[in-house]
């Protein structure tokens, strides 16, 4: 079982990421589910959406504790919550922030994680280019499918149609589409130069 935390605030779009990426691996025939934990319910409050990914029926239905997968909505977070507490060995992690992970103080993760695992995307610049607005969540998914490879970018715009339509569903698609292209130029590079 694949087990997602998405960490953001409110008013980005995180519950909606969550639902997206379980519609995106039921497209693939996964079993999949999305649920969300408020905190306080308003705008600019942290925000964590929950998502499980499994080729069997998921009967579990608790907040995940030990997260596969990281997906950071906020980079203001970074420092006021413990995002990556749990996270697993060889899990990834995706922050949407134009700073490397030194950049942003967080080198002792390139240290203790798997370093081709580990990610930053300008997520809601891009989303900005192409919605007029920074909201960074479909972006991010995009994104993460090009670090993952565990679900398609054909699967993610299949879920983004579902949940938009018209001008916000193909802006969204085309974010998310950018965003893939990005994250693949990147790994491509980290390819490169660890086997230089």
């Amino acid at each position: 079982m694949l087990q997602i935390r998405i960490h953001g605030r409110g008013g980005q779009g995180v519950v909606t990421a969550a639902e997206m990426l379980s519609v995106a691996a039921f497209e693939q025939g996964r079993h999949a589910q999305a649920f969300p934990s408020f905190g306080s319910e308003r705008t600019g409050a942290p925000v964590i959406a929950f998502c499980r990914m499994d080729d069997q029926p998921i009967r579990l239905r608790e907040p995940i504790l030990a997260p596969d997968v990281l997906i950071v909505q906020d980079p203001t977070l970074l420092h006021q919550v413990d995002v990556f507490q749990g996270l697993q060995p060889d899990g990834y992690v995706l922050i949407n922030s134009q700073r490397s992970f030194h950049d942003l103080g967080l080198a002792d993760m390139e240290a203790r994680f798997r370093r081709e695992r580990l990610t930053t995307l300008p997520a809601s610049d891009i989303a900005r280019k192409h919605l007029g607005r920074p909201l960074p969540n479909a972006v991010l998914l995009g994104g993460f499918a090009a670090l993952s490879g565990l679900i398609t970018l054909d699967a993610v715009a299949h879920a983004i149609r579902s949940r938009f339509t018209g001008k916000v569903a193909e802006g969204n698609v085309a974010a998310a589409s950018e965003a893939y292209a990005y994250i693949q130029r990147e790994m491509e590079e980290l390819a490169h130069a660890q086997t230089n």
